[in-house]
């Protein structure tokens, strides 16, 4: 049972892993890998005492830091998050399932649009998860719809487990072997009956049991069910606690603007929030 799970590995991210590591708390900084838009980023010149630096620089400073305060990140997603009264659960990509007291987010937002179909199936068709949820359709189709590179014992899990898997690369995306690739724009999900779906492309149907979606980021709505969104952004007060207690949010995906600065400033605060909070429940 971690103190505090901060999911991401941007600035609101690792400033918040910093105050929570000062006051002394257990945490779980979790991300697949540090920010790439931080990385990225050619010159950032509106960080306080860090002008003209570049964002691979700021990137490796932040890497730096938390290698100075010994918090070593877990690479890894977390793609649900549960409340359950005076802990949350969080399930991660990996099948590993974590408990923490208090949760930040802090995960960015999401580019990619969502699919008609996609979230109302998440979890009766759709799934973000490989590893959580390919024994299900063992036997059956599925699909893929790939953001981002598929890992490649996800991809080798679905061949050995599913009929059939077709790969819809939806960018510049590493296309794996054995798989039946389809070039074509998904437009909707559509359920059939329990165990049967439908994919509709602008060129064809196919008939599946499940869509695997790999993406960066997870819609807060499908992330974290009951939390109270502004468009894609979560809706926050100004110590950007949310509407569920414990959880807060912070950085890009708690509104604009998308500045680093402001994202780490927001980190700070929301870990202040997450000592508070606690603070709380043990004096309770």
């Amino acid at each position: 049972m971690f103190d505090v799970a901060v999911i991401g590995r941007g600035p609101a991210a690792v400033s918040a892993a910093v105050t929570l590591k000062i006051r002394e708390k257990d945490i779980l900084l979790i991300g697949e890998k540090p920010s790439e838009k931080v990385a990225k980023a050619h010159k950032i010149k509106n960080y306080p005492g860090l002008f003209d630096i570049s964002g691979q620089e700021l990137g490796d400073a932040f890497e730096e830091h938390l290698n100075r305060l010994d918090i070593k990140p877990v690479s890894d997603s977390i793609v649900t998050v549960y409340a359950m009264g005076n802990s949350f659960s969080l399930q991660a990509k990996s099948g590993e399932v974590y408990s923490a007291k208090s949760v930040i987010v802090a995960t960015g937002v999401v580019n990619e649009k969502s699919i008609d179909g996609e979230k109302e199936l998440l979890g009766r068709g759709v799934s973000y998860c490989v590893t959580c949820d390919a024994q299900l359709h063992k036997g059956k189709a599925v699909a893929v719809m790939a953001y981002n590179d598929v890992p490649e014992d996800e991809t080798e899990l679905l061949k050995k487990l599913c009929t059939e898997v077709y790969f819809l690369p939806m960018g510049n995306v590493s296309v794996p072997q054995g798989v039946t690739v389809i070039n074509d724009k998904p437009l909707k999900i559509v359920s059939k009956d329990l165990f049967n779906r439908t994919l509709i492309t602008e060129g064809g149907q196919f008939d599946i049991s499940c869509v695997f979606i790999e993406k960066d980021a997870i819609a807060p709505t499908a992330l974290i069910p009951g939390i109270e969104t502004d468009g894609r952004h979560i809706l926050t007060d100004r110590k950007m606690a949310t509407n569920i207690p414990g959880l807060f949010a912070c950085g890009d995906v708690a509104g604009k603007p998308y500045q680093y600065v402001k994202a780490a400033g927001e980190g700070n605060v929301a870990a202040l929030s997450a000592v508070e909070y606690i603070s709380g429940m043990n004096s309770n």
